[in-house]
């Protein structure tokens, strides 16, 4: 008796778990399409992503009720993945300029991943509900600025708060110049580290 009851149980909850997979698995599908689809044509509709997802529309819509929601839950996604990028490049524990370079590389790589957020159609992508990168990634690269000048590695005679939004204004240009073909990544990734160093003051605190 105990034998079937098991086998009952393995039986009903088997089909459950399955069906819970392959959601998981059409979900992953879906939001990586997205990811990429949307990185090459802003305006892109569900049905070339659920093509690109080698699924129907209709399983689209069954995960994601419109291309909003859809384009909500690419943000939040992208949102977390740099968080979790930012976490693991040790910025708190990496010397002040090999702190730099490892924030920027960071940057690069969320950037490669998510190309919409360069397009035009950044603009419109809605904010993330949590991780949103204006509010988590200004104070970690001011906490490395400021442990420079601490520690005498960088320029100290312009605020921290200042140098961070110089910095992220130098990414964005460097970012900007790459979707718009005038630099290519590598050459836009070296520049954008050279003139960070430069504004951070890195060379004169050498120097002095």
């Amino acid at each position: 008796m105990a034998d079937l009851r098991d086998t009952t149980s393995t039986a009903t909850g088997t089909p459950t778990r399955r069906r819970r997979a392959d959601a998981r698995q059409n979900i992953d599908a879906i939001l990586t399409a997205a990811r990429v689809v949307l990185g090459r044509q802003p305006d892109a509709g569900m049905e070339e992503i659920a093509a690109t997802a080698g699924v129907t529309r209709q399983t689209v819509y069954a995960h994601f009720p419109s291309r909003d929601a859809l384009l909500a839950t690419v943000v939040q996604t992208a949102a977390a993945e740099y968080a979790a990028l930012l976490d693991d490049a040790d910025l708190d524990t990496a010397p002040p300029a090999e702190a730099l370079a490892r924030f920027l590389a960071a940057g690069w790589e969320f950037m490669h991943r998510y190309p919409l957020l360069l397009t035009g159609a950044a603009s419109s992508v809605p904010r993330p509900t949590s991780d949103d990168p204006h509010d988590v990634v200004p104070p970690r690269l001011e906490r490395i600025i400021q442990r420079g000048q601490e520690g005498g590695e960088f320029d100290a005679a312009l605020p921290a708060t200042w140098l961070a939004a110089a910095v992220l204004g130098l990414h964005h240009t460097a970012a900007a110049q790459v979707a718009g073909g005038q630099l290519s990544a590598q050459e836009a990734q070296s520049l954008c580290l050279e003139s960070t160093l430069r504004v951070c003051g890195a060379a004169a605190a050498r120097a002095s």
